[in-house]
């Protein structure tokens, strides 16, 4: 069996931006761009490093985070990723940092992993 490598990574409102909260006292995330996190671009870097020297092994991304969230996984997969898992869920707006981690161990859970790598911090949050 080959290294099962997983990436979790975060869709977040351009820094750049006019960033600011929406009604619900949530992150505004429509009325900004959004793009892969930058702290996590250098955990799917390293997956991908890992993973070219186990020769199989196979880097997938996971995120957490509505539709717009696939331009984070389509920015990891262009970046060498081999498979995406985006968990998409109504309910799940406006998490907290625990939620957040509950959802991501049950995905990760059910997609299986032999090594989980991380991201720093985020960079709209600052949570890691």
């Amino acid at each position: 069996m080959s290294l099962r490598i997983v990436v979790c990574v975060k869709y977040v409102p351009d820094a750049t931006g006019d960033r600011r909260f929406a009604d619900d006292h949530t992150t505004d995330r429509e009325g900004v761009d959004g793009l892969l996190s930058e702290l996590d671009e250098y955990g799917v870097e390293q997956a991908l490093r890992i993973a070219e020297a186990n020769d199989g092994a196979e880097v997938t991304v996971l995120t957490v985070g509505p539709d717009d969230a696939k331009d984070a996984l389509r920015k990891a997969l262009s970046m060498g990723a081999d498979k995406a898992v985006h968990v998409n869920d109504d309910d799940i707006h406006g998490s907290d940092v625990l939620g957040t981690s509950a959802i991501l161990a049950k995905a990760l859970e059910k997609t299986g992993f032999d090594l989980v790598i991380g991201g720093m911090a985020s960079t709209d949050g600052t949570m890691g």
